[in-house]
């Protein structure tokens, strides 16, 4: 366990480091076309806490005002021309690595929700509580096999894998996710 938080923090300062120059590109891309660049979201993490999830704003200023909506994949009006792009590439998450850095998050874990969400979800399946003895990840075995959710089915798909990577994580394991999601990132497969 500490062994991964001292990967988290190396990690993650490498990251900002590595990517400072793609970071900056980013942001001043979306100030470019107004609005704020950086997105921040109320998630549940370790221990049922609430943190705030910070990404790259792809969506439309005020995109959720009618209420919480998951993503329409690919036809999604509410996406901005340059998030569409961002979101393929999953350049909306670089500010992640501040989550890791400040312990909100880990590399691989499961991948943080909202509330409202849960709350759903745990009434088909009350075992995502499970989830809260580890971090959250940026990558995890679900987004690797399952993508993002759009669907209760398939948010219920992602929590048995969750729950599997609980079972059986290991430093292996997260080898070959982070390995497998850096892959797919870099050959531009759908994640």
């Amino acid at each position: 366990m500490v062994m991964k938080r001292i990967f988290d923090i190396l990690g993650s300062i490498f990251c900002l480091v590595l990517f400072s120059p793609l970071i900056m590109i980013c942001y001043i891309t979306i100030k470019i076309g107004g609005g704020p660049a950086i997105y921040r979201q109320e998630r549940i993490g370790k221990g049922g806490r609430p943190f705030y999830i910070y990404k790259f704003r792809s969506m439309l200023v005020n995109a959720e005002k009618e209420g919480e909506i998951l993503l329409q994949q690919d036809n999604d009006p509410r996406l901005t021309r340059i998030g569409r792009f961002m979101r393929a590439h999953h350049l909306d998450e670089l500010p992640q690595f501040w989550n890791v850095l400040i312990g909100d998050m880990s590399f691989v874990g499961y991948r943080p929700e909202r509330k409202y969400f849960i709350d759903q979800i745990m009434q088909h399946d009350p075992r995502y509580e499970y989830l809260y003895q580890i971090r959250p990840g940026i990558t995890s075995l679900a987004t690797l096999y399952n993508g993002y959710t759009d669907t209760m089915d398939k948010m219920l798909r992602r929590l048995e894998m969750d729950l599997e990577y609980l079972e059986h994580r290991s430093w292996a394991m997260d080898l070959k996710i982070l390995g497998l999601t850096f892959f797919k990132i870099i050959f531009g497969r759908k994640l």
